[in-house]
């Protein structure tokens, strides 16, 4: 049994606060390029210059890809025989609000979500899967709510066709349209319950945009890009970047999908400790 310091989670998470602000992921950064090249309305290739600029210079003078620095979400795949010594949650929560404070995010968490009051850091969204071996992988998405208020779920019965579950996914972005900045990222989660679609629909958009798709995820993402909202919806041919679908196994009764987008900051950053 190997054990770990839950200070030294904490330090990670700081360092994890930093790289998924200020940074990119490269296949996020590739996709933007590629749609650079291929994009032929003028407009969308000088707004897709634009955003490819501003993660360069985020990333060369430390600051924030975006002011909206999100709602942290940690995603911990937890070792069986990782033993931990303290309290994970409070561990990731410090190093969410140490990280925020020292590079000067902006805190964007209500305490109440009713009656808001003052906002702070944390406490973030963590799920805890329990895996093989003596690790931990910390993911952290800080995830703007921008995107996040386009999410939607719909409980569809279980003789419902593959063109209806397609549709529901096309409607849910068309009615994004411009308010969550596209170019998208769209994560979608078919099978298990309600709060497990969603939360695979959420975790589908840590999947590498250049993993191999399959042709349901090919097919939607031709569909979405030639309804002609284009980057920051002003028209052109890229309307998302990638569609990743998660399935999970799913009652007799049941049909569970969700969607949840990302504007065109996806940020992620993660560690193994």
């Amino acid at each position: 049994m190997r054990e770990l310091k839950a200070e030294k989670i904490t330090q990670a998470v700081i360092e994890l606060v930093k790289r998924a602000n200020f940074s990119l992921r490269k296949d996020v950064l590739f996709a933007l390029r590629k749609a650079y090249r291929c994009e032929r309305n003028r407009r969308a290739k000088t707004i897709l210059q634009g955003i490819l600029d501003n993660a360069a210079y985020a990333k060369e003078k430390n600051l924030a890809i975006c002011q909206d620095t999100g709602m942290p979400v940690v995603f911990a795949q937890i070792g069986q025989n990782l033993k931990i010594s303290g309290n994970l949650k409070a561990a990731i929560n410090s190093g969410i609000v140490a990280g925020y404070k020292k590079y000067s995010l902006r805190n964007s968490v209500c305490m109440d979500p009713l009656f808001r009051g003052k906002s702070g850091f944390s406490p973030s969204i963590i799920h805890m899967d329990i895996v093989s071996g003596n690790k931990i992988k910390l993911t952290l998405l800080p995830k703007g709510f921008g995107c996040e208020n386009k999410s939607q779920l719909k409980m569809f019965k279980p003789t419902s066709g593959l063109d209806e579950i397609k549709e529901f996914i096309l409607d849910a972005v068309k009615s994004a349209g411009a308010d969550a900045c596209p170019p998208y990222v769209i994560g979608v989660g078919i099978g298990g319950t309600a709060d497990y679609a969603s939360i695979m629909a959420k975790k589908a958009l840590l999947t590498k945009l250049s993993a191999k798709h399959s042709k349901l995820e090919e097919d939607l993402l031709k569909q979405i890009n030639k309804t002609g909202i284009g980057p920051m919806g002003l028209g052109g041919k890229t309307t998302a970047l990638a569609l990743n679908i998660l399935t999970y196994p799913t009652h007799i009764a049941g049909l569970p999908v969700s969607v949840n987008i990302s504007c065109h900051a996806l940020r992620s950053a993660g560690i193994v400790l």
